[in-house]
């Protein structure tokens, strides 16, 4: 066979098993995962059973592909809308669940000799749980819509968050081998929340107007190849600024999720994204070896009872912490006790890049298959739990726990700094972050290339740097007053917490000046880095800079202009009319 044409017989070797294998469970009503991941098993390098894919490297590298649309999808079923919406329980859950679980793995590494960082990707592993077999489990057993339900499909939204975090810390623990891994960790998380917030605000704001103002121009054909190109110009994007391309394609699907065409996108994108996610999943069954599975079969037991008995447990009680009823926490933590694909991502990554040791890829993949084959039966095993512990469980404990589940409901100042909080620290994060690479690009490129261009040379260099302070300061003023400003509806929030408090006026003033202090920090850098007086000097000159930004009716303008386009795109106006 000529080499062209190797691939192409183990492309069909794959995506006929697959098919074949995945019919036979879809009649044993099993989940289509398993089926490609024993379909990868029997044509894999470690079974002579059946024909063996010739060329491995090369189905890797499609499978890369695979997880590139699989980020993308998943970013295309994320909403920002949502999640802000769904308050704390959601997140105080995920949160205290993943901790729990990573502690756990975290301490069964230990246990077992591995190195720190390995221990701890075995907890974030661990604490993955898998949203397509949660979600195909709702839909036999009817549960769609209930209250436990929702509260576990938010949860399973943050997980995948947290699992796109671990892979970008995966390939920073990688890079760091040599050097302090707590300084790179701290320094990629920061840069890592830098860079979101920039590729969100920006692609926000400039790809739904795009897409509106050429909607005429669109059909599905422009449609498809417009989303692809994007995701992997975004993956581009992310590997040279040192993120991973799970990540890129991960933003711009959340991106493209907030535009009208999202529906669109999703229904074009979708037969690519099965045919590259199964095979993803069977490049990941390849690599199981029935010899480490023998050999380790003590560990993936461990994980096993783990996940379906410590897990449940930990979950259960993160809901009880986040506030939800004992009801819906056991619901929750039983249906969250499986692994779920994320950890076969995260552990490919992880041994690709020499972070985690190569048969740790194999026992994950074991332990996840077998708690995915348990999921329907751990969550109907959840009602008969919930009843046996509600009628052991004391009057006073559960009144206790009623009490709990409903506490802070009538506290009205405690929902006033909530919703001050979250109307405020958003604009503070956002506005500094854009504030801080406006003036990086000005710095940086800008002015380098301006200082270039013929005759420039013929301004006095005063001239020139009062040009360059004065550009900079209107470049950023629109984010500078975004930092200060308050609403009308924060401005009404400080007065009711002030009439119920007037102690909470020191709050609000330490708040107010920190902001302050936030715009102080940008003009006197923009001031120092083009002119010489005086420190002193500078100070007075920053104080009426910021007087003259905040009072500016010019910047109320512009900062009321961006902030209507940026809602206008977020919250998708216009887009029954764009659908039809």
């Amino acid at each position: 066979m000529p080499e062209n044409l190797k691939f192409v017989a183990d492309l069909a070797l794959i995506l006929t098993s697959a098919g074949v294998v995945t019919v036979i469970f879809k009649l044993l009503k099993q989940p289509l995962v398993l089926g490609y991941l024993v379909a990868g098993f029997l044509v894999g390098p470690h079974l002579h059973i059946f024909p063996t894919v010739t060329d491995i490297a090369e189905v890797e590298a499609w499978s890369e592909i695979g997880i590139i649309f699989m980020m993308f999808g998943v970013g295309l079923e994320f909403s920002f809308k949502k999640l802000i919406s769904v308050g704390s329980k959601a997140f105080i859950t995920a949160f205290v669940g993943i901790i729990g679980m990573m502690g756990v793995g975290t301490l069964l590494g230990v246990i077992m000799g591995w190195g720190i960082m390995e221990s701890i990707f075995l907890g974030g592993m661990l604490s993955m749980s898998s949203t397509a077999i949660i979600v195909k489990a709702f839909e036999d057993l009817n549960l769609k819509g209930q209250s436990f339900a929702n509260l576990t499909m938010v949860v399973l939204i943050i997980q995948d968050i947290v699992a796109v975090v671990m892979m970008v810390l995966i390939s920073t623990v990688a890079a760091s081998k040599h050097s302090a891994p707590g300084k790179e960790m701290l320094m990629s998380i920061v840069k890592l929340v830098f860079f979101l917030i920039i590729w969100f605000v920006v692609g926000i704001y400039l790809i739904p107007t795009l897409l509106r103002k050429f909607k005429k121009y669109i059909n599905d054909e422009n449609l498809l190849i417009i989303s692809l190109g994007l995701c992997f110009a975004m993956v581009i994007i992310a590997n040279s600024v040192g993120f991973s391309s799970a990540l890129g394609a991960f933003v711009i699907g959340s991106i493209l999720a907030e535009t009208a065409e999202s529906h669109r996108i999703e229904r074009l994108t979708e037969s690519i994204k099965i045919l590259f996610s199964a095979i993803f999943f069977v490049s990941v069954g390849m690599m199981i070896d029935p010899q480490i599975l023998a050999k380790y079969w003590k560990l993936i037991l461990s994980l096993v009872v783990i996940t379906l008995v410590v897990k449940a447990f930990v979950c259960t009680v993160a809901a009880l912490v986040a506030g939800a009823n004992l009801e819906d926490s056991v619901k929750s933590g039983f249906t969250l006790s499986q692994i779920g694909e994320f950890a076969f991502i995260i552990a490919s990554v992880a041994v690709a890049q020499h972070v985690m040791s190569s048969y740790i890829y194999p026992v994950v993949i074991a332990a996840s298959v077998i708690t995915t084959f348990t999921t329907p039966y751990w969550i109907k095993l959840a009602t008969p739990v919930y009843n046996a512990l509600d009628k052991r469980m004391s009057p006073k404990t559960k009144s206790a726990l009623d009490a709990y589940a409903l506490f802070g409901s009538g506290n009205e100042g405690k929902k006033n700094w909530s919703s001050i909080i979250k109307s405020t620290i958003p604009n503070v994060v956002i506005f500094s972050v854009l504030s801080f690479a406006t003036l990086f690009v000005i710095f940086e490129f800008f002015i380098p290339f301006v200082k270039k261009l013929p005759y420039i040379e013929m301004i006095p260099t005063w001239g020139f740097n009062t040009m360059a302070a004065i550009g900079s300061l209107l470049a950023v003023s629109p984010f500078l007053f975004g930092i200060v400003r308050n609403s009308p509806k924060v401005h009404e929030l400080y007065r009711n917490l002030v009439k119920e408090n007037r102690a909470n006026m020191l709050a609000i003033i330490v708040w107010t000046l920190f902001r302050f202090t936030i715009v102080f920090y940008f003009v006197f850098t923009i001031l120092v880095k083009f002119f010489k007086f005086t420190k002193w000097v500078i100070i007075l000159i920053a104080i009426a800079v910021i007087f003259v930004i905040v009072l500016s009716r010019h910047n109320l303008n512009r900062f009321t202009k961006l902030e209507q386009k940026f809602k206008t795109n977020l919250n998708g106006e216009g887009d029954e009319a764009m659908r039809r």
